[in-house]
């Protein structure tokens, strides 16, 4: 522990011994990782939930992390490829799931049911090619693989950041202007159409600027569980009705990754990534989700 002043001081920065090394090299990079890649997943998610009306349309779930994930695993195991190598596999990773996903749903006329159901399956089958890759792998490549799926700040440097920070600052400020078309979009549509709209567009835009932030964020970050499936209910029940949830989902899933972070590296004897701890928080909430929706008739 350091005294607040030093803790200034070297974000200021000064050199200050010992502090230094340990607040600029390891805890600041690591805090900037949590909250850019934490905003970047609750904006991401909210932006999909909202688009699909559906909480299950998030790209946890329909695969478009997987997708990251998959082609991340894959410069691990088979090419045993350097980080910015892995980095890169995982961006465009999810942006082809993401593309395929879109392709597969569209059709003669845009479905979100057959968006959901195909993500879905595109999810399960990427979740089986990263077992496959995991049990053929070699020994020594294997930690840095799970370490990776977990979703962890561990290990976190400002040069790495570079990129995931541009991309949150470049595309999120496109997401918000483009918030009012999404709350149009969420009305259905036709309804959004009828309001001079231009959905395909508009729904571009969003896809791809969400898609971007979250790529960077997991090829950051690894896929930590379920913080873009959660921030944005957490945040609509916060705010209410009537307002916009893109700032406020964005802010949950900041306090959501930090959070977890805390809780996994302090409150037990061992330490644990902050994607175990949203994985525990999370898959409670889905399983409930799933059976008020059936309830509803709306599985």
């Amino acid at each position: 522990m350091y005294p607040v002043q030093d803790v200034i001081r070297v974000l200021l920065g000064e050199e200050v011994q010992g502090a230094s090394f340990a607040v600029g090299t390891i805890r600041f990079p690591r805090m900037l990782a949590g909250v850019f890649a934490g905003f970047a997943f609750g904006v991401a998610g909210t932006v999909f939930q909202t688009m699909l009306r559906n909480p299950l349309a998030n790209p946890n779930v329909i695969g478009i992390t997987a997708g990251s994930s998959a082609a991340a695993v894959f410069c691990i195991i088979v090419l045993q490829a350097s980080n910015t190598v892995v980095s890169i596999a995982s961006i465009f990773g999810g942006l082809a799931t993401a593309l395929l996903i879109f392709l597969l749903a569209k059709g003669n006329s845009f479905s979100i049911g057959r968006l959901i159901l195909i993500g879905i399956g595109i999810q399960a089958m990427l979740n089986s090619v990263i077992s496959y890759l995991l049990l053929i792998g070699q020994q020594h490549d294997l930690p840095t693989a799970m370490r990776w799926l977990s979703g962890s700040l561990n290990g976190a440097k400002m040069e790495s950041l570079y990129p995931l920070i541009l991309t949150v600052l470049i595309f999120a400020p496109i997401i918000l202007v483009l918030g009012k078309r999404l709350d149009m979009l969420e009305l259905g549509e036709q309804a959004a159409t009828s309001l001079g709209v231009d959905t395909d567009k508009t729904r571009l835009l969003l896809v791809v600027s969400s898609v971007l932030i979250i790529a960077l964020a997991t090829a950051t970050t690894g896929p930590i569980a379920f913080v873009a499936f959660l921030a944005g209910p957490i945040a609509k029940r916060l705010v209410g009705v009537g307002f916009s949830n893109i700032i406020p989902a964005g802010l949950v899933g900041i306090i959501l990754v930090l959070a977890a972070d805390l809780i996994g590296q302090f409150a037990f004897t061992a330490r644990y990534p902050a994607g175990v701890i949203t994985g525990i928080l999370g898959a409670p909430y889905l399983i409930y989700l799933l059976i008020r929706m059936n309830r509803k008739g709306d599985l």
